[in-house]
């Protein structure tokens, strides 16, 4: 793709998105791992785990580029899309970011590169969905996010948190490349540009609102606290 290409912009504005999204649990790990660093090392442990996680990002997202090449494996990543994203938009879990502190600059860097690199199952999965194939692209959209995730995480974080909207948009996002994903894989992309077409636009469409109303209804299906029986025989006692 070239750069004064409209699809080329689309492309790195979804890369940036699909980081900023997922990319929360991210800029938590690189806080945690350096929570108990001394204040003059933060900055050089943040820079340097940062640095080495984006590294191994982009080798692993040139793999999947590569892998993606394979019939049904596309199909398959466009299915993990549809799950990441339908969890996405699920109550987190207590407890999911255990990550221990290191006290040496090394371990703090260790930390998060391994944390990073696996928890980037799903940025890579989608970077490489709306890359098309372009490893130049994913280091372009990568090295235009990273300043986005570890200077204005706190921020993404603080606006999904106040305008939650943001959080089903970005998992309409990741259905909307899994249903591309779906129509472009090696196996159904010939028959979908002789026989259908209208499956290009219908299949992102339809499967972004898909994970989004699923997304929602799993959501909605909370447990509810029954409280326990001592609590009801204290308060009977009290009556």
């Amino acid at each position: 793709m070239a750069f004064d290409s409209p699809q080329f912009w689309i492309a790195v504005l979804q890369i940036i998105a699909i980081d900023i999204v997922l990319g929360g649990d991210n800029a938590v790990v690189i806080a945690l791992a350096c929570r108990r660093l001394p204040e003059q090392q933060r900055k050089l442990g943040i820079f340097w785990g940062v640095f080495g996680a984006i590294a191994l990002r982009v080798v692993m997202i040139f793999f999947a580029l590569s892998l993606l090449t394979m019939p049904y494996l596309k199909i398959i990543g466009a299915a993990l899309l549809v799950w990441i994203g339908i969890k996405l938009l699920q109550p987190e879990a207590e407890g999911a970011h255990e990550i221990d502190a290191s006290t040496t600059l090394i371990g703090a860097i260790k930390t998060i590169i391994v944390a990073d690199a696996v928890m980037s199952l799903d940025n890579v999965i989608a970077i490489a969905g709306a890359a098309k194939d372009d490893i130049g692209l994913v280091i372009f959209g990568l090295i235009v996010s990273v300043p986005i995730i570890v200077w204005g995480s706190q921020m993404v974080l603080k606006v999904m948190d106040r305008y939650p909207v943001t959080i089903a948009i970005g998992a309409g996002l990741l259905g909307w490349i899994a249903g591309d994903m779906a129509v472009t894989d090696v196996v159904t992309k010939e028959w979908v540009s002789m026989q259908a077409k209208y499956l290009q636009w219908v299949a992102p469409v339809s499967v972004a609102l898909l994970v989004i109303v699923a997304g929602k209804v799993l959501a909605a299906r909370k447990p509810v606290k029954l409280e326990p029986l001592e609590d009801l025989a204290d308060d009977k006692h009290k009556h």
